[in-house]
Parts: C-alpha cells; structure tokens; sequence
C-alpha cells in the first residue's frame, strides 16, 4: 500500500481499505485458480495494481465514461482502476469461465458498483464503449481488429476515445501500420521503480480504428 499511496496520494479512505483488499481476496482465489504467476504475487502492488493503475497517470476518465477491459483475465487492469473511478463505468470482458468467477468475486469483495462482467470472446462484443484498455492480451494491430467497432467516436475525455494498451519492449514494427494516429507514454516517466523501465501505454484514436 505504501507504493501505491506515493504515488496516488489523493485516494479516499474507501479506496485506500479496497486496494488494501485486493492482496488478500487475490492470494485466496491464486491457490485455487492461477490467475496471476504464483511467483509474482510477491510483487503484487508493483506489477498488478500500479501498473493497472499508470493509466490514471495518462489520462482522467470523466464521469460516466464507458470503458471495457479487453481480456481482463483476473481483472487487471480494470479492476483498480474501478476503485479509482469509482464514476466510471466499467466492462471487464473475458471468454475463460474460471477467470470471470474471479472477477466477479473481487468486485463482490471490494464492494464496487462500477462494474460489469462479461464471458465472452472480445470480437464478438458489440457493446459500444469510450475506451478499450488492455494489458498482455495481443497485439494492437489485432487488438484494434477486435475491438475497433465498440469504440464510439470523439469523446470528452483527456484524451479521445480510443484504445489504451499495456505494454512492453520494443514496439516499433507493431505501430508502424498506427503511428499517424497513436501515441506512446514511457511509464519511466511517472515511475521510478526498475519494473517500469521498459513498460509503456500506447493510445490509439478513434481516428484510426474502423
């Protein structure tokens, strides 16, 4: 908690007690289904949460936004980030059964009335959102394939509607095909732990997507 309050300062008392849940609720259901790496639960604020919650570095989601978490597996990063928008809508979309009865538990847990489940493969998902966010599912260029029809045009946000992706390494030839249209954020910018230090979040507009 402590690595997350550094740099979210601002987090309610309610915040606060539902990010404090999350390693416990989480640790419960990694022994029964391996949502996340067993050996990576020690690191479990650094490399689940915060870097879920970087995307609220980039940009403010508005009250009322709309936004699917594409393939959210055992919720990242859609989960925290439900905690800090507690304003915002939120669709966590994932086809495998198992990992959806996860994220409906840690909503459950956590209290948040904010979010929606989903068991169903992505590009068959017609409900139209402001934001598509993802973390490790694909590439954009298929990402954008998949999801490109649910995302509405414009946008009142601090950046416009379109796809936001985790990612990491070299990106180069992936947004070659999108470079008129996306931007990238080196997430070492806003953190200074060594995890960060090849981690990005790349936006693509709406502009592009089709």
């Amino acid at each position: 908690m402590q690595i997350i309050e550094k740099y979210f300062p601002s987090l309610s008392p309610v915040q606060k007690e539902q990010i404090r849940a999350l390693r416990p609720v989480y640790t419960y259901w990694n022994k029964r289904i391996n949502v996340i790496s067993r050996r990576d639960m020690e690191n479990f604020y650094i490399h689940h949460v915060l870097h879920s919650l970087s995307i609220a570095k980039i940009i403010t989601f508005f009250p009322g936004t709309i936004i699917m978490d594409a393939g959210t597996g055992g919720g990242f990063p859609g989960v925290p980030l439900a905690v800090y928008f507690p304003q915002v809508k939120f669709i966590l979309a994932d086809s495998v059964a198992k990992k959806v009865k996860v994220v409906e538990t840690v909503i459950h847990d956590l209290g948040l009335t904010n979010c929606e489940t989903v068991r169903e493969r992505i590009e068959k998902l017609t409900r139209p959102v402001d934001f598509v966010v993802a973390r490790a599912v694909t590439d954009i260029s298929t990402l954008l394939k998949w999801t490109g029809k649910n995302i509405r045009p414009g946008g009142d946000n601090t950046l416009k509607n379109g796809l936001l992706a985790l990612k990491g390494g070299e990106l180069d030839s992936e947004l070659k095909p999108l470079r008129a249209a996306s931007t990238v954020y080196n997430l070492s910018d806003y953190f200074s732990e060594p995890f960060f230090e090849t981690k990005k979040l790349v936006h693509v507009w709406r502009g592009l997507v089709v």
